[in-house]
């Protein structure tokens, strides 16, 4: 197997330039038209785009949903897609809650149903989120099982006039946000589970729910039960991009298949393995899962893209935007036998930020946790 050469860890100090940009202070000022084109810059769909221009000019800290269910290993898209998107939303002066939807992956059996399984890579995963830059000031990191146990008396009936206004069909339509299809053979729990998420967004007083497009229908039934209950204000629902998984034909990427998507975790090799049999055809744009990393991961992470390649097939080039990238791939002047190796070494310097940085803040609790059962000298030894 053919390996691109090492790829340096950066120093401390470089790490700041190399990962995505988090504000420590309070946002700038901003008109709501600015706010709105941050905010907005996140979804591939908006629904309402004119209610949240509404809702940025009036409320100054509007609060947006996230969610996830800790099930496994974290894919580069969760990882830093998300980092990515939660660090403008922030920007933009809103306050992000993000769900951590333990008792939602014991319904839907991950790990087994094992709550405690469950809950530790659930820590993990937000662990690996703080190293990738996630500004954690504007961050709220909610446990379902917790805060929904703290206000039973609140979540619970919310829930049941949710399930009693709507008929079964329309609840099941909602079953692929559990990665799920109405084919399979489901259980009593994909009933509860659109129930419980729809009644999340209002548990949550979120204004926003900053999901993916798979999760569409159940945020759209949110705003149905708005129009039940005869509530002016829906959520309003930003809807990211879905990366795609990297061979021909994978809508998204799978958990199920490990080739069809980079891991937090994956060493170079993997990464430039799994690239390099990634579905590249020459001058295709159109569903060319490489071109999609670089538009939605490399260009947010770098804001440029860098190919190096032998002057016989015109010399090293810096890309400043995708436009410009996608114009040469379609004329076949950037060929995917210089792209795939450019993409591979970029994918594996944001990895090894990530990973430098997750591993110097493990080793640098345990070494203080190790100095403060030494005991202090007196002074009297310093003299």
């Amino acid at each position: 197997m053919e390996e691109e050469s090492a790829v340096q860890i950066p120093l401390a100090d470089e790490m700041n330039s190399l990962s995505v940009e988090a504000s420590s202070s309070s946002p700038p000022q901003m008109t709501p038209e600015e706010r709105f084109r941050i905010v907005r810059s996140v979804g591939e769909e908006c629904i309402q785009e004119d209610e949240l221009l509404n809702l940025l000019t009036k409320k100054p800290q509007p609060i947006c949903y996230d969610g996830f269910e800790p099930s496994g290993r974290m894919h580069i898209a969760q990882g830093v897609m998300k980092t990515i998107s939660v660090n403008k939303m922030i920007s933009a002066g809103c306050k992000v809650k993000i769900w951590v939807a333990d008792w939602f992956a014991q319904l839907n059996n991950k790990m087994g149903g094992d709550l405690r399984k469950i809950q530790t890579v659930g820590r993990y995963l937000i662990e690996i989120w703080k190293a990738a830059g996630m500004d954690l000031n504007g961050v709220e990191f909610l446990w379902s099982s917790e805060e929904i146990n703290s206000r039973a008396s609140e979540y619970w009936p919310l829930v049941m006039d949710i399930a009693r206004r709507n008929k079964l069909p329309r609840v099941m339509r909602c079953v692929q946000i559990m990665g799920r299809n109405d084919q399979e053979e489901l259980s009593a729990a994909s009933i509860f589970y659109p129930c419980m998420q729809c009644a999340d967004i209002f548990f949550l007083k979120a204004d926003i729910c900053q999901l993916g497009m798979d999760q569409r229908k159940v945020n759209v039934l949110a705003r149905e039960y708005c129009d039940d209950i005869k509530r002016k204000n829906k959520p309003i629902i930003l809807s990211h991009h879905m990366l795609p998984g990297l061979q021909q034909g994978q809508e998204k990427m799978s958990k199920s298949d490990p080739s069809s998507s980079i891991y937090m975790e994956d060493k170079e090799a993997d990464v430039n393995l799994k690239i390099k049999k990634a579905y590249c055809p020459p001058k295709i744009v159109q569903g060319n899962p490489c071109l999609e990393y670089i538009k939605f991961i490399i260009f947010p992470w770098f804001n440029e893209f860098k190919v190096e390649r032998s002057a016989a097939n015109g010399g090293d080039k810096t890309y400043t935007s995708h436009e410009e990238l996608i114009a040469d791939y379609a004329e076949e002047k950037l060929h995917p036998s210089d792209l795939k190796p450019a993409l591979s070494k970029a994918l594996n310097k944001i990895l090894q930020v990530i990973a430098f940085s997750y591993l110097y803040e493990f080793f640098r609790e345990q070494l203080l946790d190790i100095a403060q059962t030494y005991p202090t000298p007196s002074c009297r030894h310093l003299n």
